[in-house]
């Protein structure tokens, strides 16, 4: 199997790819900015994510951030005054947002988010956006829109819809309002809170376990349950049944019958 070139997916400046057993980490690196999220990133995470999702040493990419920096502190705001200054730029810009948000969401292989530290606007939708949501300990969220007079197009607001629900929807966007890990599990935000120290090693066996199970599997079920949470861009259930009837026809299917039998771990291939 031909390995990703890595050096060249990290020709896009701030953000940063590392890829090892099957695992990408995708890092949001912008320290100068506290990990805000500026234009040229918005820009870049479309191509990044389609190389990743193209790549057979592939199996599972984690959005996360390196150890000294929080997840995403939200869009760069220094770029309001000059990008999103005018109606036509500020919907450039979100159309820029969505784009990012729809790459992460309709990757065919499982996006986690892992989140520590803030978890603010933008970056929130780029968390809402991934199938699976963990945090640590110290992981806060919120949706300062209104205190920045910021208007979310209906195609961002349906990725924080579908991970919420429309009350703490609207709750988070009247409020502006901070919530802590267990008020965000509480509402479904993210699946399960993990300890602050060693947070990337835990966040690593939660992907290598991922990485681990059969992809013709997660990519069905992801299908599946993108298209019954109604999300952007979600497959047909006929697409659905077709990628689910494939996993019965595959090798790995007959791996994983012998492997159970025979009592020992699968060794799936992705065909």
């Amino acid at each position: 199997m031909e390995r990703t070139n890595v050096s060249a997916l990290n020709s896009y400046p701030k953000l940063r790819v590392e890829i090892d057993g099957g695992v990408a980490r995708l890092l949001i690196d912008h320290p100068e900015r506290r990990n805000a999220f500026d234009f040229s990133m918005w820009r870049a995470l479309p191509s990044i994510l389609s190389q990743l999702d193209k790549a057979e040493d592939v199996r599972v990419i984690v959005l996360t951030s390196p150890p000294s920096l929080p997840f995403c502190s939200g869009a760069d705001i220094t770029e309001f005054s000059t990008l999103r200054a005018t109606a036509e730029g500020g919907h450039a810009y979100e159309q820029s947002n969505v784009a990012a948000f729809d790459a992460l969401s309709q990757m065919s292989k499982p996006v986690i988010a892992a989140i520590c530290g803030f978890c603010m606007g933008g970056g929130m939708g780029l968390a809402a956006a991934c199938d699976l949501r963990i945090a640590a300990q110290d992981a806060t969220f919120a949706i300062p829109a209104g205190r920045l007079g910021v208007g979310y197009p209906p195609a961002a607001m349906k990725y924080i819809v579908a991970a919420v629900g429309a009350q703490t929807a609207f709750d988070l966007f009247f409020t502006a309002r901070r919530i802590d890990a267990e008020h965000a599990q509480a509402t479904g935000l993210v699946s399960r809170i993990l300890p602050n120290e060693d947070f990337d090693g835990e966040i690593g066996k939660v992907a290598t376990s991922v990485a681990d199970n059969a992809p013709l599997t997660l990519r069905a079920a992801k299908a599946a349950i993108r298209a019954a949470a109604q999300l952007p861009g979600a497959r047909s259930l006929d697409e659905c049944e077709a990628l689910a009837n494939d996993c019965f026809n595959s090798a790995d299917y007959a791996e994983g019958r012998t492997a159970f039998l025979e009592k020992r771990p699968p060794k799936f291939t992705g065909r």
